[in-house]
């Protein structure tokens, strides 16, 4: 624990103190990578995607995470529920309405505002917030619940490489891939909320005519500190699932509200439109890395970011999944991890995406609509709102699911970096005690990282640093990619083992 606090420490005070160096050698190091590893992002992408679902299609797909008596800890819909909750939930209200306006109005191949322009608008979108992202939160997730519940290993991302380093993980590169795991889920946990916060503010503001600054922003990270760490201490059983159930129940209801409210027969045949052309085109589009007129900028914002955010976010979100996931077989993990997200995350961007199209192509009050929405994602999905009815009560409404993100994502954060940072027992080898009943880290070390996580979003909020920390966690993503091919040699043959024993 105390070389991660070192090394957040040190990193918040050079992006506080100096501010313009830290975002130049990031953003200098962020292009090198955009230049010299984008076709790596792409082709990793696609094969841990390929890598889990051939997993679960074969016969290790019967192997059970966790005893072969044990049934899973949390019912389907809950189980659904924290999944959405702690992978992609707070970042869908920021880019739901940004990102499909921004390839409509903006596209690299099309010409902007036409039909075909709006078509590919949501393949793009689909692509970034679909199966490739969650192949990756798969693999990781597989990969501890395996070795923890199946072979009695801790719950931390040193374990899923014992089958390749043997007892030496218990030195230096364990002790190395623990503490990028660590800075990793702190750096990215406290961007979504810098940037959850800052589209809060605007909503607030639109509500109650709370101003918009340091003050009210310092003050809601104060709150969801307060409220991350009360929910963390309660467990996974009691905060974190009665939390994530309320939200998904709450994003629900909005996203049914924009159908029946907007034009409904419309986005029910756009949305069969969308989800055909990404099946479709899935392939090409995940392999596509405009080799020939390479537009930079573009991927290093979008596709190259995304990748390689996905990777950075995969030990927190992955160790989260793993720790929810005991008694489920490989095969029910893996389609659970891909289908359910993928469902909503179709649902949710095809229908509000397709709804903000619709309105930004609706004359000179659409284009000054989708002219702020771009140049203010924070507060494109309120803008949005405003043109549909009860704009008050759908306001307050993202409003709350914000808030409940912000916790969910504090509070299960809190968790994971708990169980990365708790002292476990040296790793000898498999067969150690069964750790299925495993409890959660003691609750002053989940306060301890709610606080973290709070005062280091705070505190770059202070500085304007947001964007600094969003681009030291996307080059954070290339060395764990290695990592997670380490991680998948490693799972796939310990799956021999068990098969070949059983």
């Amino acid at each position: 624990m105390t070389g991660s606090a070192a090394g957040i420490l040190l990193f918040a005070l050079w992006a506080l103190l100096f501010s313009e160096q830290a975002t130049r050698v990031i953003n200098a190091i962020l292009a090198q990578i955009s230049r010299g590893f984008g076709w790596f992002y792409f082709l990793s992408v696609l094969i841990f995607l390929l890598f889990v679902i051939g997993v679960a299609m074969s016969r290790f797909g019967d192997i059970r995470l966790g005893p072969d008596d044990a049934r899973p800890e949390f019912p389907l819909w809950s189980w659904a529920a924290m999944l959405f909750a702690a992978g992609i939930g707070i970042d869908l209200l920021f880019f739901s309405v940004s990102e499909p306006l921004f390839h409509f109005l903006m596209p690299l191949d099309q010409t902007p505002g036409t039909v075909e322009a709006a078509r590919h608008a949501m393949e793009l979108t689909f692509l970034h917030w679909g199966l490739s992202g969650w192949g990756v939160y798969t693999l990781v997730g597989m990969s501890l619940a395996f070795f923890c519940y199946r072979r009695g290993l801790p719950l931390t991302i040193r374990s899923a490489l014992y089958p390749i380093f043997g007892r030496h993980i218990n030195g230096i590169a364990g002790h190395t891939v623990d503490i990028a795991a660590v800075l990793g889920t702190v750096f990215g946990i406290a961007t979504s909320l810098g940037i959850g916060i800052i589209q809060l503010n605007f909503g607030l503001n639109y509500m109650f005519g709370l101003p918009e600054g340091l003050v009210v922003q310092t003050s809601l990270a104060l709150l969801i500190v307060f409220f991350s760490a009360v929910s963390a201490v309660t467990g996974v059983g009691r905060g974190i699932r009665r939390l994530s159930e309320f939200n998904m129940v709450l994003a629900l209801l909005l996203v049914l509200f924009v159908l029946v409210s907007g034009k409904t027969i419309f986005l029910l045949n756009v949305m069969v439109t969308n989800i055909g052309d990404y099946l479709s085109d899935f392939l090409q589009l995940s392999t596509d890395t405009y080799a020939f007129d390479r537009p930079v900028d573009w991927l290093n914002a979008w596709t190259v970011f995304f990748w390689a955010w996905w990777i950075a976010w995969g030990p927190f979100v992955g160790l989260f999944l793993a720790r929810i996931s005991r008694g489920r077989t490989v095969r029910e993990f893996v389609a659970g991890t891909l289908i359910l997200p993928l469902c909503f995350m179709m649902v949710w961007m095809s229908v509000i995406g397709n709804s903000a199209i619709d309105l930004a192509m609706t004359g000179e009050a659409g284009s000054d609509f989708a002219a702020q929405a771009i140049d203010h994602p924070g507060s494109s999905i309120y803008l949005f709102l405003e043109s549909l009815p009860w704009a008050g009560v759908t306001t307050f409404v993202v409003s709350i699911l914000a808030i409940v993100f912000f916790v969910t994502s504090g509070d299960s954060g809190s968790l994971v970096l708990s169980n990365l940072t708790v002292q476990h027992p040296r790793i000898e080898g498999n067969g150690l005690r069964d750790r299925s009943r495993q409890p959660d880290p003691a609750s002053w070390l989940r306060i301890f990282w709610a606080v973290v996580i709070g005062v280091l979003t705070l505190s770059l909020l202070l500085a304007d640093g947001m964007s600094t920390l969003q681009g030291a966690v996307v080059v954070m993503g290339l060395p764990f990619a290695i990592v997670l091919y380490l991680m998948m040699i490693a799972l796939f043959k310990s799956l021999k083992q068990e098969v070949r024993h059983e």
